[in-house]
């Protein structure tokens, strides 16, 4: 099946938030059955389809369709890195997280933090100076993750500590060239912005410092002066560690295990409860002809 640009773009927001939100609060989706009904993809499933049998074969269409979005390659990053190299007990993945003016596509904590900036085959290369400088400042490591059309230029443009990657017609991810592990740079007030006030202060409680005795709407800022003074290699170690237990998504292994591989990444990106983990899974063993009537 070739895909147009039009069917392109519906089955790419099968992935949405928007459609996960509704199968994690009602396991239906009227979006996922309007959408579906902008494609001719019916012809192209069994009639024993299910809504988990659509997802794997538009996700299996989007990889190898030659305009790839944002979705294919944080799918690709779930895979191969949180689930291949490590596991949801050892890391912690998360989305859009901000870094100064800028947000990464992705940072993964293991036993260090790593921000993943994507640049798919529809992106721009134009705001990636001022990205990188970004995370540069807030993660120990930074890879670029591109199509192949970018990557000649990522590796000119981008300084030699940063890594590039590029996501093969296989779906495979390919270092081009390995990033540089340096939490010594970062700067802690910047950490301190991606920070809850609970994390804050059980940073500085691991690095011996007392939390100080201010009123709530003063904690911020009375942090900000104590994280300008510490030690930056000190701060990212903490901040690693505490992020990891305080947003560890170890509860999801087995839920993750049991679905589609092509919807892990939109499942965790919606932060499902027990419930909606249960709901997200009779959605996705709803038969297709069900589930067009969604709408």
């Amino acid at each position: 099946m070739t895909l147009g640009k039009s069917e392109a773009s519906a089955l790419s927001r099968l992935f949405s938030a928007t459609v996960f939100r509704d199968l994690a609060k009602d396991a239906r989706s009227p979006l996922f059955a309007r959408l579906l009904d902008n494609t001719h993809f019916n012809a192209h499933v069994p009639p024993e389809a299910t809504v988990g049998t659509v997802f794997e074969k538009a996700f299996e269409l989007l990889s190898k369709s030659g305009c790839r979005d944002d979705y294919i390659y944080r799918a690709a990053i779930t895979e191969k890195v949180l689930l291949g190299r490590h596991n949801l007990t050892t890391a912690t993945l998360l989305n859009e997280v901000r870094a100064g003016s800028c947000k990464a596509d992705v940072v993964v904590l293991n036993g260090t933090s790593t921000a993943y900036e994507i640049k798919s085959e529809r992106d721009s290369l134009a705001r990636l100076h001022s990205q990188i400088a970004n995370y540069r400042q807030v993660f120990a490591a930074v890879n670029v993750v591109v199509g192949k059309s970018h990557l000649s230029k990522v590796l000119k443009v981008t300084p030699e500590d940063v890594g590039v990657i590029t996501l093969t017609d296989r779906f495979r991810l390919q270092t081009a060239r390995a990033a540089q592990s340096s939490p010594e740079r970062i700067v802690p007030t910047m950490v301190l912005d991606i920070l809850r006030i609970d994390e804050a202060a059980a940073i500085l409680t691991r690095l011996g410092h007392e939390i100080p005795a201010v009123p709530n709407t003063q904690i911020r800022s009375e942090f900000g002066r104590i994280f300008a003074e510490l030690d930056p290699a000190a701060v990212h170690n903490a901040m690693v560690e505490v992020i990891k237990a305080s947003r560890s998504q170890a509860n999801l292994a087995s839920f993750v295990g049991s679905i589609p591989p092509s919807i892990r990444a939109a499942s965790l990106a919606a932060k499902p409860t027990p419930k909606s983990r249960a709901r997200i899974k009779e959605a996705v063993d709803t038969p297709l002809a069900d589930a067009l009537a969604w709408k």
